[in-house]
């Protein structure tokens, strides 16, 4: 990379940062930013879910104080997420190389959707809380393992994913099912990166360092301000920015 496409990386680890902890999708931002700066599909995404993990935590230190009485809970889907990120992210290096170029399209549309529908899903969501389970029971914890599956294979629009089926299953307020969203998020980011770093050490897969440390510093600040500014920006205009980057990388693979 030259300066300018450093500079690329990096603005984009903050925007992507920053939208992780308020929106999720993140990574219809980062992704598509190292695809059209040169980088093969699955290096990039390995890279770029590395990269994201510090501004996954530091998203979710900054809903700290939504965050208190919800410790046996998190333990308890974190360990859902865990696993599935495990799961993702075998598949994404154990499939071959081709099958990433056919999947991920699919998976940037379903995300896009979610996207879009973000605000009705979650009004919708907000209605049949009422009555939910302490931790949401079974279901809750299966569909947290898909959540964590989707993520440690691609993971934009993961958060979106996690606070809707969160926000169905549980009894509580909406920021604080933002915040189990974000720690739920750098528990799956956290796990397959743990996961790309291992068999990086030991086998023959491709990471990017300078890019996943590019991204690492942008989505570290991008995390803290998002915490910090996030709810004054209107989310017509952050999911507006997603969408565009987000048909922009269906537009290059798909030609």
């Amino acid at each position: 990379m030259d300066v300018l496409d450093a500079v690329a990386v990096f603005a984009a680890g903050i925007a992507a940062g920053g939208i992780n902890t308020v929106v999720g999708s993140g990574s219809l931002i980062t992704f598509p930013t190292l695809v059209a700066l040169g980088f093969p599909p699955v290096v990039a995404n390995v890279s770029n879910n590395i990269g994201l993990v510090p501004g996954s935590v530091t998203g979710a230190y900054g809903y700290r104080r939504e965050l208190r009485g919800q410790r046996d809970r998190l333990l308890r889907l974190g360990s859902a997420s865990l696993l599935g990120a495990l799961i993702g992210g075998t598949l994404l290096l154990a499939l071959p190389a081709g099958a990433f170029q056919v999947i991920v399209p699919a998976l940037i549309v379903v995300a896009l959707v979610l996207v879009v529908v973000q605000p009705r899903l979650q009004k919708w969501l907000v209605a049949r809380r009422d009555g939910a389970p302490l931790h949401g029971g079974p279901w809750l914890w299966a569909s947290i393992l898909l959540a964590g599956v989707y993520g440690g294979y691609f993971g934009a629009a993961q958060g979106i994913i996690l606070i809707a089926v969160l926000g169905i299953a549980l009894d509580d307020e909406i920021q604080r099912v933002n915040a189990a969203k974000n720690v739920l998020s750098a528990v799956v980011n956290g796990s397959a990166a743990v996961l790309f770093t291992g068999l990086w050490l030991f086998s023959d897969t491709r990471i990017d360092w300078l890019a996943v440390l590019l991204i690492a510093l942008g989505a570290t600040l991008g995390g803290l301000l998002g915490a910090r500014v996030g709810r004054r920006i209107p989310p017509p205009l952050l999911r507006a920015v997603i969408v565009v980057v987000g048909l922009a990388a269906l537009a290059k693979f798909l030609l």
